[in-house]
């Protein structure tokens, strides 16, 4: 029995992403793949360089957040990275409810904050993780698009090589690129091109003690190229829509208190429902923090 027949809320999600698709079509140019660059810049030189360019942009490529509370900043890293293959075209995210119930919905209002338009994104929410990965097939044969992005918590026995290389043969095939993210789970086998886990690191302090921009550490665990494993601090650059290093050197990635003045303190996200003192907002949206 097929995953939407199983479940009604499935069937519901992948006729989302089928609406959407359609809407899309007809309301922008179908990517060149001739024209696409093969790679997803960073923007960083001494990480590109150490790719061999970036990121394949027809592939899929893993991003673990091994402590749930890293989820967040595999989830920004993500939209950051999307910002860059999608450039002006549409994204679409596709989002395991108990992931949200987990680590909180996302906000509208942050989105603008890593440089992205809300309108250019396209939400999908799917009750399971079978659900998730064949909707992610299902938006990657839009022509319109410039990435899809795939969330879900845990280890999950849907997720194998046979589904992996499903979504890994529709990212090839539409020259787009498949960026998942996998909460509070081992790594394990799959089609992915590369593989990296992500961690949040200390924003530096600007004026008036604000936060600086969204920081984040990187391990790359696999490369189909058998690159080695390397780390990288890198922070992201909103207004250019680039990735910049954090620390020089090695030793200063041990250190992130180094290379500038940090924050005294961790500085928690609320979730978007629910106020500072825990209860849930009145109504509308609202800045956290």
């Amino acid at each position: 029995m097929s995953a939407s027949m199983a479940d009604p809320s499935a069937d519901l999600a992948f006729r989302r992403v089928r609406l959407a698709r359609a809407l899309l079509s007809d309301r922008v140019m179908p990517a060149d793949p001739a024209r696409s660059p093969a790679r997803i810049s960073f923007g960083l030189p001494a990480l590109d360089e150490a790719l061999q360019g970036g990121l394949a942009r027809g592939a899929l490529h893993e991003f673990h957040a091994v402590e749930g509370a890293d989820a967040a900043a595999a989830g920004g890293l993500m939209l950051a990275l999307a910002c860059r293959a999608a450039e002006t075209r549409p994204i679409v995210l596709v989002r395991q409810d108990f992931l949200e119930r987990e680590t909180g919905a996302l906000h509208p209002a942050g989105l603008p904050e890593l440089g992205l338009d809300p309108a250019r994104l396209v939400l999908v929410r799917v009750r399971d993780v079978a659900s998730l990965l064949q909707a992610g097939v299902e938006a990657a044969r839009c022509p319109a698009l410039g990435a899809v992005l795939l969330e879900f918590w845990g280890d999950h026995r849907a997720f194998d090589l046979t589904s992996s290389r499903r979504l890994a043969l529709a990212a090839q095939e539409a020259a787009l690129p498949i960026l998942m993210m996998r909460a509070a789970a081992p790594a394990t086998p799959s089609a992915a091109t590369t593989r990296w886990q992500v961690r949040p690191g200390l924003s530096r302090a600007l004026e008036v003690r604000a936060p600086g921009p969204p920081c984040f550490r990187l391990r790359l665990l696999k490369h189909r190229q058998g690159l080695d494993l390397r780390e990288w601090c890198v922070e992201w650059n909103r207004d250019r829509a680039v990735f910049e290093s954090r620390h020089a050197g090695p030793a200063a990635q041990n250190h992130p208190q180094s290379g500038g003045a940090s924050l005294s303190r961790a500085v928690p996200a609320l979730p978007a429902d629910r106020d500072a003192a825990g209860e849930r907002a009145g109504s509308g949206f609202r800045r956290a923090g």
